[in-house]
C-alpha cells in the first residue's frame, strides 16, 4: 500500500491554511502548514513532504523566491497559489520551477484534482518500456531513475513538469505536437485558456539541453503548429 501523501500548505493567512487543510484531510491527505519561508523550511526538515502548496504573496521571502530556492535543491512538486490569477504571475512561477498553479479564489474540488494530477505525474510511469532509457543527441533520459544524463555522466536536475514534457517529446520524435496536445499528454489535463505553461517548460528545457538556447536545434518551434523534438531517439 502506498503511503498517504503529505501536503505542506505555505500561506500567511490562517483561515486559508485551516480551510485548505480541512479539505485535504477530508480527502485522506496528511497535512502540515506554515505561515512563511522559515516555517516551511522547518517543516521540510522535520519529515517527508510529497507536495507543497505555495502562496505567491508571503511576508519576508515571497513565494517566487522560495520556489526558486526549493527547485535548486529539491524536486518536490510545487503548486503555486496566486491571488489574482494574472498570467504574468503564473508564467514567472513556472519559470521558477513550479509544476502547476491555481488562482485564488479556488474550489476544493479543483484544488484536489490539481494535487492528484501533479502527484500522479511524479510517480514512475506504470507502462514505461523495458530498459526505460531514451538516448538522443548527447543526452540519455533514464525513466527508471527519472534522470537526464549528459554524455559525460553528469545528471541534470529536472522538475516534474520538465521531466514529463521531455518524456512526451522523446517518445514522439520528429512529430509536431501542439500546445493543447502537449498539455494533455504531459500534464494529464485539458489546456485552459491562455495557458502558456508549455512555452515556459520548453524554454526551461532548452536552457538545460541546448548548446545555444537562443538557436535551438533539439526542440524546434513549428510556427502555428507547436513543438517538435528533431533529434534521433534510440530506446535502450
Amino acid at each position: 500500500m502506498e503511503p498517504t501523501p503529505h501536503i505542506l500548505i505555505v500561506d500567511d493567512h490562517r483561515e486559508v491554511r485551516d480551510l485548505v487543510g480541512r479539505a485535504l484531510v477530508k480527502e485522506g491527505f496528511r497535512v502540515s502548514a506554515a505561515a512563511d519561508g522559515k516555517a516551511m523550511r522547518r517543516a521540510l526538515a522535520d519529515g517527508r513532504i510529497d507536495l507543497i502548496l505555495l502562496d505567491l504573496m508571503l511576508p519576508g521571502e515571497d513565494g517566487l523566491s522560495l520556489c526558486r530556492a526549493l527547485r535548486a535543491e529539491s524536486n518536490i512538486p510545487i503548486i503555486m497559489l496566486t491571488a489574482k490569477g494574472d498570467e504574468i504571475d503564473r508564467v514567472i512561477g513556472l519559470e521558477m520551477g513550479a509544476d502547476d498553479y491555481i488562482p485564488k479564489p479556488f474550489g476544493s474540488r479543483e484544488l484536489i484534482a490539481r494535487i492528484r494530477a501533479v502527484l500522479r505525474r511524479g510517480r514512475v510511469p506504470e507502462a514505461r518500456p523495458k530498459g526505460g532509457r531514451y538516448r538522443f543527441d548527447r543526452w540519455v533520459l533514464d525513466t527508471e531513475a527519472r534522470e537526464l544524463l549528459r554524455d559525460d555522466g553528469v545528471a541534470v536536475p529536472l522538475s516534474t513538469g520538465e521531466y514529463d514534457l521531455l518524456l512526451v517529446l522523446v517518445q514522439r520524435p520528429q512529430r509536431v505536437l501542439g500546445r493543447e496536445r502537449l498539455l494533455d499528454l504531459a500534464r494529464g489535463r485539458a489546456a485552459v485558456a491562455l495557458d502558456r505553461s508549455i512555452d515556459t517548460q520548453v524554454s526551461r528545457l532548452r536552457k538545460k539541453i541546448e548548446a545555444d538556447p537562443g538557436d535551438p536545434k533539439i526542440i524546434k518551434t513549428v510556427w502555428g503548429g507547436g513543438y517538435m523534438l528533431t533529434a534521433q531517439v534510440a530506446e535502450e
